[in-house]
């Protein structure tokens, strides 16, 4: 969802459409932008897949909307993640503490190796 938001135009027509407060047609988004119907139509299939705009299409029209709750989900969900962390709050460790741990680690386990050889 963040990559299709990293384009500029992509931002501008979820607000068109979140202030329109329904659906608007292709054709209208298309001619608020100074770039190509295609490069418009572009803009939308990536909203779209993302899940940020639902699509109605009707004979040779589209027609979309913001699809509001996934974008409110979504955001809410990674604003959790700003949120201010108790300053007595100690995190755990959840991997190898020294580069020689790590080595160990990361080394084929020889002992299955061997029973298997046994079996």
């Amino acid at each position: 969802m963040f990559m299709a938001l990293a384009h500029e135009a992509r931002r501008q027509i979820l607000i068109l459409l979140g202030q329109s407060g329904g659906e608007l047609p292709s054709g209208y988004l298309a001619a608020r932008f100074p770039h190509s119907w295609p490069t418009t139509s572009r803009h939308l299939k990536v909203l779209e897949e993302a899940g940020l705009v639902a699509v109605r299409r009707e004979r040779r029209g589209s027609n979309y909307r913001l699809n509001r709750e996934h974008v409110e989900r979504v955001v809410t969900g990674w604003l959790r993640y700003l949120q201010p962390v108790d300053p007595e709050q100690r995190w755990t460790a959840s991997g190898p503490r020294s580069t020689s741990a790590l080595a160990r680690r990361s080394e084929p386990d020889t002992r299955m190796r061997t029973r298997s050889e046994e079996g």
